[in-house]
């Protein structure tokens, strides 16, 4: 049996666990990867950039085919785990955005929040929402501000969608929330919103006990009213209406055998019912599982999966 520093306080296994020392092992993270000029799959180039002290991303840019002056949609994403795990330089993820912006010829800005246990909740929203800030922060003229080229000169910028896989789906939701109350940098409006497999809750649909609920607690301690907080439920009465959402178009994907599945379809219909002026549409993936088009790209769901939202970018981008 451990003992001492040795000793694991809070067990998450085959995911993560944490000692007393304070050491979190994360057994489920994919190696973190370098970026590339030139991705032999797809000819996407890739380069990692720092949004501030704390905030690093990965920048992706397909591969130009039309003119050097192409001007594209922008697609900033936020990766899932559970606000605890993963990371925007992981393996895992460089392949699956790589995939994304060949298919959707967008530029993508992977935002590597902080996560928790060491960065507890709420500090990956803010992440998220300062990463979101700096990128459309390019349309205003701030000298002492320094403008990344690859946005600056083929960034579209009122054509900006953001993105996430489940954990990333929940923080997509609540960036349109916000988006709603407090402007982003020069009047800019978010075109769409991509949530795959959302990372929602609610103590009727998920027992106190389950791993998503514990989850939910381990990343964020100070969350008064459990699973039941605004920001991973969206339908108590204390969380913001759905019908100020400040996006055009949302896209959610669910999947049959994820149990995210039935809270996924529950907010397209909660979203409909709310008065929210905009486009709402669902893909429901049949026998496949929580984010399986990351694990398993080769399949023919997974590029299915990728070519959707694809054409639910282009649709609205053209």
């Amino acid at each position: 049996m451990d003992s001492g520093d040795n000793e694991v306080t809070i067990d998450f296994s085959p995911l993560l666990r944490v000692f007393k020392n304070g050491h979190v092992e994360r057994m489920f993270d994919s190696p973190i990867v370098p970026p590339s000029l030139e991705d032999p799959t797809t000819g996407v180039a890739t380069k990692d950039i720092d949004i501030s002290p704390d905030i690093k991303a990965r920048l992706y840019l397909p591969k130009l085919t039309n003119s050097t002056n192409e001007k594209l949609p922008i697609l900033v994403y936020y990766h899932g785990g559970g606000f605890c795990l993963e990371s925007a330089f992981s393996f895992l993820d460089h392949r699956y955005l790589n995939l994304i912006v060949s298919e959707a010829n967008v530029i993508a800005i992977s935002v590597e929040y902080r996560l928790a246990p060491e960065h507890p909740l709420p500090i990956a929203y803010e992440d998220s929402w300062t990463a979101l800030q700096w990128v459309v922060s390019h349309v205003l003229e701030n000298p002492g501000f320094e403008k990344e080229p690859w946005l600056v000169n083929h960034g579209n910028f009122e054509k900006v969608l953001i993105g996430g896989d489940s954990a990333g789906g929940n923080i997509v939701h609540n960036l349109a929330i916000r988006s709603s109350y407090e402007s982003l940098h020069g009047g800019i409006k978010i075109l769409g919103c991509i949530l795959c497999f959302p990372y929602f809750l609610t103590s009727s649909d998920f027992k106190e006990d389950s791993l998503a609920s514990r989850i939910w607690g381990f990343v964020n301690p100070t969350a008064e009213d459990g699973v039941d907080d605004p920001r991973i439920n969206p339908f108590v009465e204390k969380a913001k209406s759905l019908s100020v959402l400040g996006c055009s178009n949302i896209l959610v994907c669910v999947a049959e055998k994820d149990e995210l599945r039935n809270i996924g379809i529950k907010y397209v219909e909660a979203v409909k019912k709310s008065g929210w002026k905009g486009e709402i549409e669902l893909i429901d993936v049949q026998g496949e599982d929580h984010c399986f088009q990351i694990f398993n790209l080769e399949t023919e769901k997974a590029k299915d999966l990728i070519k959707g939202m694809a054409n639910f970018i282009k649709k609205y981008c053209a």
